[in-house]
This record gives C-alpha cells, structure tokens and sequence, in this order.
C-alpha cells in the first residue's frame, strides 16, 4: 500500500506574550536603576584586599579630594530637606521651595553656606564647570563639616529613628592631616565606628 502523506503545516509562535515581558522587564530596570552621579572630586580611592560593600541608604559620605576639599553627601531627599533647614536657621540663611526642592536632588557638594544658595541657582551644566571649594572644616573657628554631620544625624534619628551611618572616601593623593581633621571631627561628636571606600585590589598572581 502506498504511504499517506501528511501535509506539512508551517508552525507559528504567537511572540506577543514574549515582547510583553520583555518590555515590562526594561521598564523595571529603567525606573529601578540610579543614574550615575557625577563627582566633582575626582576621587582615586585606595586599593584594598577586602571586600565589604557600603550601604547605599541611611548613609552620609564624606568625600575628600582635589587638595584637601572636602565634600558631603548624605541619602534620602527627607533627610536632606530636613538638614538644609536646620542648617538653614543655624546660620541665618533663608532657602526658597525651590531652592530645597533641588538640594532635596543634590547628590554630593562642596560650598560654605554663604556660597550654597547662589550654587543651587546654577544650571546643571554650570554646576559641571563649577569648581567648588569644598566644606570649611576648620575645627577652631567655622567647622562646618561637623554641622552638616551633626544635623543630617539629628534629621535621620527625628524621622526614621536610626542612627545615620557614616563613610569616608578619601583619594589615595591627599596628605593624612585632611584626613585625620575629618576623623577628628567624627570623634568629638563620638562616632568613632564609619567606613572607608576603597577599591577592590586585584589578587596576586601565583
């Protein structure tokens, strides 16, 4: 007996179901990811053996770099609104809404009260050229680091009831007294537990 052929059918996937997910993928990593943040120090941190990541919230930065400035960055836009206005009454300096509404979005900075508003009313590409002088933190007359410190401290504790985490990066070119002035002003305020960020060192080739 002859064989039945049986007609050949061309398959086809439905890919609807497929490009769906795919694109609600991209959409959550999109909305989910935190844009780089550019630093105005230019930082080359220190290599280190170990490895140990820093939290990415309830943290303050202190960040040290281009001879000896200092610059500071603290999580949390809350956090940050809080700060600016005591720090704002602390000195006398009186923020519009706007003015908090883009601290509330500044990641790092490094200007004295007395340049910080005219610094917020810059254009993003403005603030790029912007070589900032860095926090004053002399520890005799006008520490203002050790305010910052202190009040994003105060803020974190009055809303979320924790104790606000403290990180210093340092660039491995600066001199260890800019350094040591920085640990000294953690110490007066008793914080004397923080971290510092390195890189990861490459092991050794056996």
């Amino acid at each position: 007996m002859p064989r039945v052929k049986v007609a050949r059918k061309s398959t086809a996937i439905d890919m609807t179901a497929m490009c769906d997910v795919a694109f609600l993928l991209l959409t959550f990593f999109i909305l989910t990811a935190k844009p780089k943040v550019e630093d105005p120090t230019k930082a080359e941190v220190p290599a280190s053996s170990k490895e140990q990541p820093v939290a990415e919230d309830n943290i303050a930065q202190v960040t040290i770099g281009g001879k000896d400035k200092v610059f500071y960055s603290v999580s949390g836009t809350d956090i940050r609104t809080e700060t600016l206005d005591a720090m704002g009454e602390k000195y006398n300096v009186k923020f519009t809404p706007e003015e908090k509404a883009k601290f509330a979005i500044t990641e790092v900075f490094g200007v004295p009260m007395s340049q910080l508003k005219s610094y917020l009313d810059m254009t993003a590409d403005q603030k790029k050229t912007y070589q900032q002088p860095g926090i004053p933190v002399d520890t005799t007359n006008n520490n203002e680091l050790s305010n910052w410190i202190l009040t994003s401290r105060k803020a974190d504790r009055a809303l979320h009831g924790k104790d606000l985490q403290i990180a210093i990066k340092g660039d491995r070119r600066e001199q260890y007294p800019i350094i040591n002035t920085v640990i000294g002003v953690l110490g007066k305020q008793k914080v004397f537990k923080f971290n510092l960020i390195t890189s990861l060192r490459a092991a050794p080739k056996k």
